[in-house]
């Protein structure tokens, strides 16, 4: 190997400092990513046995609403809150569950506070307006 061998002819640098004289560099391997994990379409089982009975603690505000509907039919339309709670204490006593006499953490009776969501959701379905507080009325 002579002296010349030793420099490179396109850039006059001894070949282990020219770019030139250096082998390619190797390509560096990339490991495959692993693929990524796939959702599955959750498939609704259907059953024919028929669904559990739901052990409720309190009744619930659907129980409500077509007796708060009849008490205001049979009271002309329209009526004032603590009346109307009255009436419908008289109608349900039988009906009521034993949680139903607990208290809200407010502080309100459960059934009391149930009857109340019954009305929002009567006057959603524009059964009921709201009108002044305290006196509920049918539309």
């Amino acid at each position: 190997m002579s002296a010349s061998d030793d420099y490179c002819e396109l850039c006059d640098l001894p070949k282990s400092q020219c770019v030139h004289g250096r082998p390619p560099p190797e390509p560096k391997v990339v490991a495959a990513a692993p693929p990524k994990p796939r959702k599955r379409a959750v498939a609704q089982r259907r059953t024919s046995a028929p669904a559990k009975p739901v052990n409720r603690r309190w009744t619930p505000p659907e129980v409500f609403k077509p007796l708060i509907l009849s008490v205001l039919e049979q009271a002309g339309g329209e009526l004032e809150a603590d009346d109307l709670f009255l009436e419908l204490e008289i109608l349900t006593e039988d009906r009521l569950l034993p949680g139903d006499s607990e208290t809200t953490p407010e502080g309100e009776l459960r059934w009391r506070y149930a009857a109340r969501r019954a009305r929002v959701a009567l006057i959603d379905e524009g059964l009921m307006i709201k009108t002044t507080p305290g006196v509920w009325r049918l539309a």
